[in-house]
């Protein structure tokens, strides 16, 4: 009964049906984020895109201006030269079949995975287990590369992988509510650019129709699109 009293409480002060400039929108919910811990700050995306047609399948890597504030723990599938490279830019996890044969047996100990080309035919069975979870290494988002140390310092310095879900939403945490206002929204605009970049040819009409934002435990605001666009 208290969480609803709270979130009431926290409601208070905001117009469900107004659509508020980001700026506003942030300095409302970062009030609102009043827990013991330090909330995430989430952006919530309608996109005008049907992702069960593969021309209109939206997702991508972005680096945030001013990071997550999240330590993100990296797994990398790598043998030889390259693994001891991810290694040394600071990877949690790294290893080959051994790796392999450990995430199928259940045990993930890692947030964000990236893998070597060569890797690819290996990690390939591990689709059941890493698909759903949304930790595939693909190509498209820079997590099958090469260029493993670049990729797991970006994992670790703040980029965020984005993906639109069946409903044609994005979702992501794009800070803390202990972030300053101004670097929210600088995160928020980076993220949203990217989006726009994403934007894939099969989409029709309006492509950014709705943003909310929040924080883990507080109300969702609602947004003006054209002011995260510009």
């Amino acid at each position: 009964m208290a969480t609803g009293k709270r979130l009431k409480k926290a409601r208070e002060g905001i117009d469900r049906e107004k659509l508020y400039p980001i700026a506003e929108a942030i300095k409302l919910v970062k009030e609102r984020a009043k827990s013991k811990f330090d909330e995430t700050i989430e952006i919530a995306m309608n996109l005008g895109v049907d992702p069960r047609h593969a021309d209109q399948m939206v997702r991508g890597v972005v680096s945030l201006p001013n990071g997550t504030g999240r330590t993100l723990r990296v797994g990398v599938f790598a043998r030889g030269a390259k693994a001891e490279e991810a290694k040394a830019a600071g990877a949690d996890v790294v290893g080959a079949e051994e790796l392999v044969e450990k995430v199928q047996g259940g045990s993930i100990d890692f947030d964000r995975c990236i893998a070597t080309p060569d890797m690819m035919p290996l990690v390939g069975r591990l689709g059941k287990v890493l698909g759903p979870r949304g930790m595939m290494p693909n190509p498209k988002i820079g997590t099958v590369t090469m260029d493993v140390a670049g990729a797991v310092k970006g994992a670790k310095g703040g980029s965020v992988e984005f993906r639109v879900e069946k409903a044609g939403i994005i979702q992501a945490g794009i800070g803390k509510a202990s972030f300053s206002e101004e670097k929210l929204v600088e995160n928020i605009k980076a993220l949203a650019d990217a989006v726009v970049k994403a934007k894939p040819a099969g989409s029709k009409g309006t492509y950014v129709q709705r943003v909310a934002v929040s924080s883990t435990m507080g109300p969702g605001v609602k947004v003006e699109p054209a002011s995260v666009l510009n």
